[in-house]
């Protein structure tokens, strides 16, 4: 299912106070809204796109406990991302002062406020359920900050307050892979291609962790020395993002979650910003998650005075929050059963 693309046609001023003449902002729904009905709001994390029935499948969708019978949902594609929403590569939208390597920084802030935008178009006034895992979350805590009346509940996963210094330094490395490859800042959409294959390398070997490459990656072979099966599977990965992604997205998005930051111009203080934040939320950890270890999610209910925390043992380490839905499902339904 294509997204739907809703336009607005007033400039769009950024956090940094650039203004983009024009905003399109590519979202899926599922189910009818009416009124009174529940919305549930899906924030998407860094290569995902707005159809959150496919890429988390088994939490979102028919059958699943976030379904168009119970709720209508909204998922929208992140501002600077290649699946719809305005972008490095909305040449159309752009002059060649704003497209592809000149596209202007954008925070998650930035992100947040296009989804309040598409928010008040939809005619939303409450949101029952924002869910958010990974990037995904730093909007969902940036929203409930921005509009604490319209967000009823929240639900966080394998996300942060702020982005640490560990995840700063790998994002560093992806953007300097990206970088070498001699065709980066060409004027096309696949400049970079090369160097985002590398960069996707990177990220996968924080996305799982050492275990599940050991159980997973090893070849049975001890006579193999090339065509090693860990070295086909980071080849494969690499391959499939390139096929579906863009260097000038990837660049640009890993610098929007490097600014992360809840307390950024509200006093600098992370333990007084979440200590703000009254919505009951749901926050999930991944005890093998060494991208965004569960320290991070101690902290957030540590200090968010309504925050339940939940860990769940997973060998998928920071994927974990993709794949595991079955025990997400368990937690998340128990803890919203504990609400009423």
């Amino acid at each position: 299912m294509d997204p739907v693309i809703y336009k607005y046609h007033q400039p769009f001023t950024l956090e940094s106070g650039i203004s983009l003449p024009k905003l399109k902002i590519a979202y899926h729904y599922y189910g009818e809204y009416t009124p009174g009905k529940k919305v549930a709001w899906v924030c998407h994390a860094l290569t995902a796109n707005s159809d959150a029935a496919d890429w988390w499948k088994g939490l979102v969708g028919e059958d699943a406990i976030i379904n168009p019978n119970d709720y209508f949902i909204v998922c929208a594609n992140i501002i600077g991302s290649c699946y719809g929403s305005t972008g490095p590569l909305s040449v159309d939208d752009l002059d060649a002062s704003t497209r592809f390597d000149q596209f202007p920084m954008i925070t998650i802030r930035d992100m947040v406020k296009a989804h309040i935008l598409l928010r008040q178009h939809l005619g939303i006034e409450s949101i029952d359920l924002l869910l958010g895992g990974s990037m995904g979350g730093y909007q969902a805590l940036e929203w409930t900050i921005m509009e604490p009346t319209v967000i009823q509940k929240m639900f966080l996963i394998a996300t942060t307050a702020a982005e640490s210094a560990w995840a700063i330094a790998i994002h560093t490395a992806q953007r300097l892979s990206i970088e070498a490859d001699t065709t980066w800042k060409e004027a096309n959409p696949n400049a970079g291609a090369k160097g985002l294959k590398a960069a996707r390398a990177i990220g996968m070997l924080t996305y799982r962790n050492y275990e599940i490459f050991k159980e997973k990656q090893t070849d049975a072979d001890a006579e193999k020395t090339d065509d090693l099966k860990a070295a086909s599977y980071i080849n494969y990965q690499g391959d499939k993002l390139v096929n579906r992604f863009n260097a000038y997205s990837y660049w640009l998005l890993t610098k929007s979650m490097d600014s992360h930051h809840i307390a950024r111009g509200r006093g600098g203080d992370l333990k007084a910003t979440l200590s703000s934040i009254q919505t009951p939320t749901l926050v999930i950890g991944i005890n093998s998650d060494i991208l965004c270890p569960l320290a991070e999610q101690k902290f957030l209910e540590a200090h968010m005075p309504n925050a339940t925390l939940a860990a769940i043992d997973s060998m998928y380490g920071h994927d974990g929050f993709i794949i595991e839905t079955a025990t997400i499902t368990t937690h998340l339904r128990t803890w919203l059963k504990s609400l009423n």
